[in-house]
């Protein structure tokens, strides 16, 4: 892979992935599979977080132990389509803190927009993970992490399913720090900016729209 973008390709991400793509796949499928998808990507990409040391006491004995440091995490679901990530990411670390970026693509120029934006406090002393189902032209994801910047986190990583080789060079060219965690690199973009093979639209299958 390209440096700083790393492939989850562990044989049961691939296994529920092409599972999400079939489209005879249901809503309700949809969203119970990409739950489980981003509990398996949510051990990955915490493989290095900080950890800190506490004293416990076991049945027998006092002892120091190590905790992840999740109070220092927060998940920044883009809405909508990243909200399907959320509970997954939540059930490996409860802990985290939960940001919201809302941005939608303009159709005409497919440029993106912002709708809504909240962080939560102490931001400088925490590690951010952006959850995005798709990386398509990469316009929204640039756009998130540019703003996502503004707050100062500790550091930032980018978290998609799908992803196409135009949107990784758009964010890498834009964000050369920011490592992105994607299960697939696709083919290409279609006319209508929708990777290709792809899933469809997240946002729609996860949620039941059209």
């Amino acid at each position: 892979m390209t440096a700083n973008v790393h492939l989850f390709d562990h044989p049961l991400v691939q296994h529920k992935l092409t599972l999400l793509r079939k489209k005879e796949t249901s809503t309700t499928s949809f969203r119970r599979l990409l739950n489980e998808i981003g509990s398996l990507m949510a051990y990955e990409v915490t493989r290095d977080m900080p950890m800190h040391e506490v004293e416990i006491e076991t049945p027998l004995e006092k002892m120091r132990s190590r905790l992840i440091d999740g109070k220092k995490l927060v998940f920044v679901p883009i809405l909508r389509a990243g909200m399907g990530l959320l509970d997954g990411f939540l059930s490996v670390v409860p802990g985290a803190r939960v940001g919201h970026i809302g941005l939608y693509r303009d159709p005409k120029t497919l440029v993106a927009v912002e709708y809504y934006f909240k962080m939560p406090s102490g931001m400088k002393e925490r590690d951010a993970i952006v959850l995005d189902p798709m990386l398509a032209t990469g316009h929204s994801a640039v756009a998130a992490v540019e703003r996502l910047k503004e707050a100062h986190p500790r550091s930032i990583r980018f978290v998609c399913l799908v992803s196409s080789p135009q949107g990784i060079a758009t964010l890498r060219q834009a964000h050369p720090d920011v490592p992105i965690y994607t299960a697939s690199v696709d083919r290409e973009l279609n006319d209508h900016a929708y990777i290709l093979p792809g899933l469809g639209d997240a946002g729609d299958r996860i949620f039941g729209t059209k």
